[in-house]
């Protein structure tokens, strides 16, 4: 059986009550560790884009959710902290290899999360279990990458930037950051929102489905998504309660604008090589 069908059988069970934390075997744990070893390969991933679209892929939500409806709390301890937690830290010695860094102090990966090469994680900052980093993306200090993140190559994510997680349901897709993207600090991304490539993203704006876009590009108003090749910036908009005799002055709502990008911006957000060397 390919582990698909392994870790799809398995839910089932699980599913149908067959199996929990008391009863799973020693098959069903290296079934649960196949995965995950799978996962910080990159042999699998909680979303990848077909036909132009982002698509979860539902089988690996489930594997992951596996990992939590099937072990228990544990006692561990790593680096002299000890903490409980169903799964433990994400061995790092294969980074290295392929120069990535993360620096001492702080860092903490997730089992089943992966890295590509030539990636810098900052201390403090976190990649959470599913998530994937593509190559030469820096995660920044205070940087949080939630659980099935879906992070591009050549990223920038902006010191104390959150990437929200999306785990459930496991038919909806998880935040994307596409190739390219430059996260100003401070900015945050949530349920599910599609950052395009090569965009630059001022400090602290917030990406969420539930707030509006206003390209001025395209010249529309949309929704979940920013367009690849622009600049955004939080503006702030009337609100439809801004007539209400509470509000003095007017109430107003945070807007995302985006923008053509231009050649200085891009030049501005280029990574440094030497960060590299």
């Amino acid at each position: 059986m390919t582990l698909q069908a392994d870790v799809s059988d398995l839910w089932q069970r699980y599913d149908d009550d067959d199996v929990d934390a008391a009863t799973a075997t020693a098959d069903d744990y290296d079934t649960l560790d196949a995965f995950l070893d799978a996962l910080e390969a990159g042999e699998v991933r909680a979303a990848e884009k077909r036909n132009g679209e982002w698509e979860a892929n539902e089988w690996v939500k489930r594997g992951i959710l596996l990992n939590f409806g099937l072990r228990a709390t544990e006692a561990r301890s790593y680096g002299g902290v000890d903490y409980h937690d169903v799964l433990p830290l994400r061995e790092t010695g294969d980074l290295g290899e392929r120069g990535t860094r993360n620096t001492p102090d702080g860092t903490t990966i997730r089992r089943g999360a992966y890295l590509g090469s030539d990636c810098i994680m900052m201390s403090p900052s976190f990649v959470n279990v599913g998530a994937h980093v593509g190559d030469g993306t820096l995660v920044d200090s205070c940087d949080t990458v939630g659980s099935c993140a879906q992070i591009g190559e050549n990223v920038k994510l902006g010191a104390n930037t959150l990437i929200g997680g999306v785990l459930e349901p496991v038919e909806d897709a998880p935040v994307i950051v596409e190739d390219g993207v430059s996260l100003g600090a401070g900015c945050r991304v949530t349920s599910g929102f599609v950052v395009g490539e090569n965009t630059v993203v001022g400090e602290n704006t917030l990406l969420s489905p539930r707030i509006p876009v206003y390209d001025l590009v395209e010249e529309e108003v949309i929704y979940g998504r920013l367009p690849p090749e622009r600049r955004a910036f939080t503006r702030m908009v009337e609100s439809s309660i801004g007539d209400h005799d509470l509000f003095a002055g007017g109430a107003y709502k945070p807007a995302v604008v985006a923008m053509d990008i231009e050649a200085e911006t891009r030049d501005a957000t280029r990574r440094e090589e030497a960060l590299r060397e």
